[in-house]
């Protein structure tokens, strides 16, 4: 039910949005992860509460259907660890609750009302946008900062959650063609540019050096961040990418459950990404360590 898998994907929002800042994380920003481990778990237990009817006819291995868990101790876990989410947030000051609390009412309101309506894969990226903001409104009090990549990062969960949608009927090209859309802009928005003589310019809105319009002399090529930031923006299209186009010319529910667990997957490139972009460079390598540990635990449990 906690799809530990996916756990991995959750602490890289924290230290993405505290590199955001240009402060060093700190306690608060491990209170902040606290805080997001078990919302995001809360969310995973809730949401299998709620669908539990759909499960039994769809998927009947799953714990609740199966029986090996009551509902009634599913839906005490979810508010536990809802509640210990913000008891943590509380713990790292005012701003970092106020952003939980809304975190948390748009989780719930996914998971009991929004998830199968429209609104649905806009309130799964609200969340993930906010629980970004959580991290640098616990490390700074000062969520705003990190505003352009919580925005980035929410895209990225948009056109995921668009194709999870169709997980186990298949049948739709658009959205994995929407997210294979998504993929190309946002590594074209993160990665830095590499004028000659210039200083790389960040794209609009986005942590980075700024632009200038004087030569630089004697510059002998990019910055070690720049080049890590490269790297990191192409292993997240090497992960998202090729699933979406699979998904896209054959929309069958293997090949699009195929592209959903890639693109959770990519969120941790996606995350270490922004860190690096925001001058995070020891930030990013941490969030980038967390994929092979997914990567492993999902040979043995979904990451769906």
């Amino acid at each position: 039910m906690l799809r530990l898998p996916a756990l991995f994907t959750v602490p890289g929002d924290a230290l993405a949005g505290a590199a955001a800042t240009g402060v060093p994380a700190n306690r608060r920003t491990l209170l902040a992860i606290g805080s997001s481990v078990c919302l995001y778990e809360a969310g995973m237990v809730l949401n299998d509460w709620a669908d539990r009817a759909e499960d039994a006819a769809e998927r009947p291995h799953r714990p609740l259907p199966s029986g090996r868990v009551r509902p009634a101790a599913a839906l005490a876990a979810a508010c536990a660890l809802t509640g210990a989410g913000l008891a943590l947030a509380a713990r790292a000051g005012r701003p970092a609750l106020a952003v939980a609390v809304p975190l948390t009412a748009t989780v719930w309101a996914y998971d009991l009302a929004l998830k199968h309506t429209p609104a649905g894969p806009v309130a799964m990226a609200g969340a993930r946008a906010l629980d970004l903001l959580l991290g640098a409104a616990a490390t700074t009090g000062r969520p705003g900062p990190a505003v352009p990549s919580a925005a980035l990062l929410g895209s990225h969960t948009l056109a995921v959650t668009a194709v999870s949608r169709n997980e186990t009927t298949g049948g739709s090209a658009l959205a994995p063609l929407a997210a294979l859309a998504t993929t190309g802009l946002l590594c074209r928005l993160v990665a830095p540019r590499f004028p000659a003589g210039r200083r790389a310019a960040a794209a609009p809105g986005l942590p980075g050096p700024p632009p200038t319009s004087h030569p630089v002399p004697h510059r002998p090529g990019a910055s070690a961040g720049e080049w890590l930031t490269t790297v990191l923006v192409a292993g997240y299209a090497a992960t998202a990418a090729r699933p979406c186009l699979h998904a896209a010319l054959n929309p069958s529910p293997p090949l699009t459950q195929r592209a959903v667990g890639a693109g959770i997957r990519a969120t941790i490139p996606l995350q270490a990404a922004l860190a690096a972009r925001s001058g995070g460079r020891v930030t990013a390598l941490l969030v980038v360590g967390l994929a092979p540990l997914g990567r492993r635990f999902a040979k043995k449990v979904s990451i769906t």
